[in-house]
């Protein structure tokens, strides 16, 4: 394998690890009665146009019944892999508020 052939299989590992990471975002917003575009455009208010990554990743999710419990340390973890503060402050205070509305039902 040449030089030009392990930078692009770095390049589409590291896209397919990006893929994952919006997904499992995506998946837990969905579990969490969240839209994920919306959780998303709180963190980047200022970002132009759809994120085709998170419409992607919205496509694939499931219904909250079927999904696999997305715990909020797991999520969080796969944020800071990528460096996603941004997203990950907004996330803590959707857990919190779900923690606040829990606690007074």
């Amino acid at each position: 394998m040449d030089k030009k052939e392990l930078e692009e299989q770095i390049i589409n590992n590291y896209k397919q690890d990006e893929t994952m990471m919006v997904l499992v975002f995506a998946q837990w917003c969905v579990n969490n009665d969240l839209d994920p575009a919306a959780v998303y455009k709180k963190a980047y208010p200022g970002e132009k146009g759809e994120n085709e990554a998170l419409r992607h990743a919205i496509s694939l999710t499931v219904p909250k019944e079927e999904s696999e419990y997305i715990s909020p340390e797991t999520l969080l973890g796969v944020l800071s892999l990528f460096g996603n503060d941004d997203l990950a402050f907004v996330v803590t205070e959707e857990m919190d508020m779900l923690k606040k509305r829990k606690n007074d039902e």
